[in-house]
C-alpha cells in the first residue's frame, strides 16, 4: 500500500488485538431497565423534561439540553419512567439517570425505520444543524463533544476540508471498522450532509493500513460520492487524535495553545458519528444506539453489537459468553485510553466504543521504580510535553506551574505511560494535574 501519510511527532506502536474485526455486528437484545444518563457529552449536562410514571417510547425526548455546549437526550427503548436518580456511569462519577422500566419495543411514529437508503439531501445547512442539534448527536470517537457546535463555524473561520476518523488507533476496539464495512453508503451520504452544513466541497476519509478490508471498500465506494476521498494512514498511536491526523492528512499543524481544528480550516468527525447525522437528517432517528465492541484474550465469544443506549454493561459481557474466570479488570473503551468500571451494572452511554474485559494477568500493573530521565516519555509524546516533569509537578501539587508546563494541551493518549521503563503512572497523574489546573482556571473565570 503505498503513500501512507503519518504523523511525525511521537507515538508509539501498541499490539493491535483486533480481535473482532471479522465479527460482523449483531444486534444485543433489550434491556429489562434502561438507566440512561443526562450527563453523556462535554459541557452541560442535559435537563429531564420526564417524570416518574411517564410512558416513553423509542425516540422519546427525556432531557433538553443545558446550554451551548451540551445535547439532547432520548429515550432508547419504550416503557414507564421508573425513577430518575443518581447512579455510576462509566466514568466512574455520579451521574443523574432516567430509569425506565423496558415494556415491548414501541417507537416514535416520525422515524424511519426502513433500511431503504435515502440519497437526496434536502433540508438546508441550517434545518442540518438544527436537526442534528435536536437528535442529541454527540463525537462517538470517544470525546463526546455537542456535533452541532462543531457545524457552527464561528465568525471569521472558514472550513476547507472535513476529516471523518476511521482510524481507530486504540488496540482491541473494531466497532468504526465493521460501522465502514457494514454501513458505508448510510455513512457517505451522512459524510455529504456534514459537507453540506459546514460549506465544504472535499472531505477525507482517514483509514490506518491495518484495515485494509475497509480502506478497498471505501475506495469503491467513494468513487460514487464526488468530493470524497480515502487516504490510507501507517500504523501509529495516537493517530485518532484530532491533532495527529489533521497532521498526517494535510499537513497543517493545529496550535498547542488554545488552538482548534478549525483554526487551520479543518473539521474533524467519527465514521460513526457520520452514520448518525445520516440517521438523523434522513429517517428523523435520534441518537439512541450504537455499534459497540465487547473483547478481550479470555473472552470467549469476541465481537460487535448495535447496543440501546442505557443498556447494562453485563448485558454485553454475558452475550459474549459471561465474565472470564480470570477476568482482572474491565475497561471501557481500549487499554490505552479506557478507564476502569466499578461495577458491571453502569450503563452503556454515547461514548462508549468498546468494552474490554483483561485477565488478571494483564490487569497486573509491573511495580515502578525510579524515573532515571531516560526521556523516552519526551521522545513518544505526540504533542511535544515533557509528561516526567508534569508527573513530578502533579505529585508536589504545583497546579500553577502545572499549567504554564501546558498539562492542559495533554490529550491523555499514554504513549508516554506505555513507554516508560520505570512503570510510572504518567497518565493517571496528567489526568489528575489536568483536572486540578481545570478547576484552578475555571475559579479565575467566575472571579
Amino acid at each position: 500500500m503505498s503513500d501512507l501519510k503519518t504523523f511525525p511527532k511521537g507515538g508509539v506502536h501498541p499490539s493491535d488485538h483486533k480481535l473482532s474485526s471479522q465479527k460482523k455486528t449483531l444486534i444485543l437484545p433489550l434491556p429489562k431497565v434502561a438507566k440512561i444518563p443526562l450527563s453523556q457529552h462535554l459541557g452541560a449536562p442535559a435537563v429531564a423534561v420526564v417524570k416518574k410514571g411517564d410512558q416513553v417510547k423509542v425516540g422519546t425526548l427525556l432531557a433538553k439540553s443545558g446550554g451551548f455546549i451540551s445535547a439532547n437526550i432520548h429515550s432508547s427503548v419504550s416503557g414507564t419512567v421508573a425513577m430518575i436518580s443518581e447512579a455510576t456511569d462509566t466514568s466512574g462519577y455520579l451521574k443523574e439517570m432516567v430509569v425506565i422500566n423496558v415494556e415491548g419495543d414501541e417507537w416514535e411514529v416520525n422515524i424511519d425505520r426502513s433500511t431503504d437508503l435515502k440519497l437526496e439531501i434536502v433540508n438546508t445547512r441550517e434545518e442540518i444543524i438544527e436537526i442534528v442539534k435536536n437528535a442529541g448527536i454527540v463525537g462517538l470517537g470517544g470525546a463526546t463533544f455537542p456535533t452541532h457546535v462543531k457545524l457552527m463555524v464561528p465568525p471569521g473561520k472558514k472550513a476547507q476540508v472535513l476529516i471523518i476518523n476511521g482510524v481507530e488507533c486504540e488496540p482491541y476496539l473494531t466497532s468504526d471498522h465493521r460501522v465502514m464495512l457494514e454501513r458505508a453508503d448510510e455513512m457517505l451520504v451522512g459524510i455529504k450532509i456534514i459537507m453540506k452544513a459546514l460549506n465544504v466541497e472535499k472531505a477525507v476519509i482517514g483509514i490506518e493500513s491495518n484495515k485494509p478490508d475497509a480502506i478497498e471498500h471505501l475506495a469503491s465506494k467513494t468513487k460514487d460520492y464526488p468530493g470524497i476521498s480515502v487516504q490510507p494512514l501507517k500504523v501509529m498511536y495516537p493517530q485518532g487524535g484530532e491533532k495527529q491526523l489533521i497532521k498526517a492528512i494535510t499537513g497543517r499543524e493545529v496550535p498547542n495553545k488554545g488552538g482548534l481544528p478549525i483554526d487551520v480550516g479543518v473539521v474533524v468527525q467519527n465514521v460513526g458519528t457520520a452514520l448518525a447525522v445520516y440517521e438523523a437528517v434522513q429517517k428523523h432517528k435520534p441518537l439512541i444506539e450504537r455499534v459497540i465492541t465487547i473483547t478481550g484474550k479470555s473472552v470467549k465469544n469476541p465481537g460487535n453489537y448495535l447496543v440501546r443506549i442505557g443498556t447494562p454493561v453485563i448485558d454485553l459481557i454475558e452475550a459474549s459468553g459471561g465474565l472470564p474466570e480470570d477476568s482482572g479488570k474491565i475497561i471501557s473503551g481500549g487499554p490505552m485510553m479506557g478507564k476502569a468500571l466499578t461495577s458491571t451494572e453502569v450503563p452503556i452511554v454515547k461514548g462508549t466504543s468498546g468494552i474490554l474485559i483483561m485477565t488478571d494477568k494483564e490487569a497486573k500493573r509491573i511495580p515502578q521504580s525510579n524515573c532515571i530521565r531516560c526521556g523516552k516519555c519526551v521522545s513518544v509524546c505526540p504533542l511535544g510535553l515533557e509528561p516526567y516533569l508534569l508527573y513530578q509537578l502533579s505529585i508536589k501539587r504545583k497546579f500553577d506551574r502545572l499549567e504554564n508546563e501546558d498539562v492542559m494541551n495533554c490529550c491523555e493518549c499514554g504513549s508516554c505511560q506505555f513507554t516508560c521503563p520505570a512503570s510510572l503512572p504518567l497518565l493517571d497523574y496528567m489526568r489528575l494535574g489536568k483536572l486540578e489546573v481545570g478547576k484552578l482556571i475555571r475559579s479565575r473565570k467566575n472571579n
